[in-house]
């Protein structure tokens, strides 16, 4: 069953591209945009949360990452 978002899909996807386009405009390698994304992660988590609630929204994080990467993977 996929996640209902309370955010709008434009909304989502306009500050994917800007972001993205951040990356490209720094020619950001793969491993660096990579490090860059997980860095802001973590500040947004750090900065947001209490350090009570930040180990288990980064594993949700985390848990969701992988389970984007492998719903994506058409290749098997």
């Amino acid at each position: 069953m996929p996640i209902v978002s309370k955010y709008k899909n434009d909304k989502v996807e306009q500050i994917i591209d800007e972001v993205i386009d951040v990356l490209e405009k720094h020619d950001a390698p793969l491993d660096l945009g990579l490090m860059v994304l997980g860095n802001a992660a973590a500040n947004i988590i750090n900065a947001s949360l209490s350090p009570k609630q930040r180990q288990a929204v980064a594993e949700k994080f985390a848990k969701a990452l992988v389970a984007s990467v492998k719903s994506k993977d058409t290749s098997h």
